[in-house]
């Protein structure tokens, strides 16, 4: 009898332990899940009475002081300042995020590098950018490597 009631206590520890083990083991693996906001601020961060302090004569030094330096720059057609600004949103960490605010503000300047005019775009004047995409798209038909081949050894 002695016997069975140490059998049972040790069939009855080693399922407290295996229950403890569990509980123990999905608590770590949800523990990653604490603190996760899902709010992602990509590019520069917008500031409002940053972009209020540019006033058109303002030369590109100072500009360069108040906000920093551009996410990118343009001198197709005049001189540019481009500030990207996008804040993306998602519930769970596996879930598709979505743009929920967007500003380019753009700075143009004259020939002597003074404030032409200001701008700011927001999500409702475009499309979102797209910081993630990892591929650059051309121009002309997309040939397969087999295609291609078989092209190649026809032309002779």
């Amino acid at each position: 009898m002695l016997r069975a009631l140490r059998f049972a206590f040790h069939v009855t520890g080693v399922r407290s332990a295996a229950r403890l083990l569990v509980a123990a083991g999905l608590a770590v693996s949800l523990a990653g899940c604490l603190g996760y906001d899902g709010v992602i601020d990509r590019g520069v961060i917008y500031d409002q009475r940053k972009a209020e302090q540019l006033k058109t004569g303002l030369p590109a030094p100072q500009v360069l002081a108040i906000i920093g330096t551009p996410s990118t720059t343009s001198t197709v057609g005049g001189d540019a300042w481009y500030y990207v600004s996008q804040r993306t949103e998602r519930q769970l960490a596996f879930l598709p995020q979505r743009v929920t605010d967007q500003h380019v503000l753009a700075v143009y300047f004259d020939k002597n590098k003074k404030v032409q005019r200001v701008a700011d775009y927001g999500l409702e004047d475009g499309k979102p950018v797209d910081f993630l995409t990892r591929t650059t798209p051309t121009a002309g038909a997309e040939f397969r490597f087999l295609q291609n081949m078989l092209s190649k050894l026809l032309s002779f």
